[in-house]
């Protein structure tokens, strides 16, 4: 309901068409599917007191998932170009932040969470399952998915886990700058009230951020328990859904 609300109030307010809250739809829309893929057939399955899932409804929902989760990312990174351009350049943000500029940054960021999703959902799959069908996890989650596999799964898994390190870290290298330039700016301005709405714009940017990476850290960083934990499901749940729970929060309150 709080992403849907973001989404209408955006479309339907001719003011808030700019590229702030263009990307902040597109941000609405990736929570609103990441919550989507997981937590309604969970609900589902606690309701008709079965835990099971089809192969391809496992496979959609990690394909699904990941593909979300990098976008999120893809385009947290570009809100915070999009707060730079604003603060750093102001005089050139129409030029720079044009409409066809914004359409690209959004489809590339989708398309970066696609290549991801894509690259890890096939290697995933194309491996032989024959350990047991038993997922210590609410939803597919790839690193459980991989003990269940008979082959060498993490060689396999290598390709995709450079290509997610590298997005993970360019996103987080990026978003660091960013920012550095953004404080930079902030503190060489002259006036108190300027400070307050410079920093107004890129707070709760910063608040989704802190968020969404520290939940993902605390999940696969650390190690995967053999049997059920109630810690596993704790991580999955930090990263799975409070971010798209609160990121509507955070900026219905911008």
């Amino acid at each position: 309901m709080g992403n849907l609300l973001i989404i209408t109030t955006v479309m339907l307010n001719y003011e808030l068409h700019s590229p702030m809250f263009f990307f902040l739809i597109n941000l609405s829309i990736v929570d609103l599917g990441s919550i989507s893929v997981t937590v309604p057939k969970s609900m589902s399955n606690s309701l008709l007191n079965t835990r099971s899932i089809s192969y391809s409804g496992c496979v959609v929902q990690v394909f699904c998932l990941i593909c979300f989760l990098g976008a999120n990312l893809s385009l947290l990174t570009v809100m915070a170009y999009d707060r730079y351009v604003a603060i750093c350049k102001p005089l050139h943000y129409g030029i720079i932040m044009n409409r066809r500029a914004c359409i690209q940054m959004a489809a590339g960021a989708w398309a970066a969470g696609a290549i991801n999703s894509a690259l890890h959902t096939g290697n995933t799959f194309s491996l032989r399952f024959c350990h047991s069908n038993i997922i210590n996890q609410f939803f597919c989650e790839v690193p459980q998915l991989l003990k269940l596999s008979s082959s060498d799964a993490y060689r396999r898994e290598l390709a995709a886990l450079a290509f997610s390190v590298c997005l993970c870290l360019g996103c987080f290298v990026f978003i660091v700058v960013s920012y550095v330039q953004i404080f930079t700016a902030v503190w060489s301005i002259p006036s108190e009230q300027g400070h307050q709405k410079a920093f107004s714009t890129c707070i709760p940017h910063l608040i989704v951020v802190s968020l969404f990476l520290s939940t993902a850290i605390i999940a696969y960083f650390k190690p995967i328990s053999d049997s059920p934990s109630p810690l596993d499901l704790l991580a999955a749940v930090l990263y799975s859904v409070v971010p798209p729970l609160m990121n509507p929060v955070i900026y219905s309150m911008r």
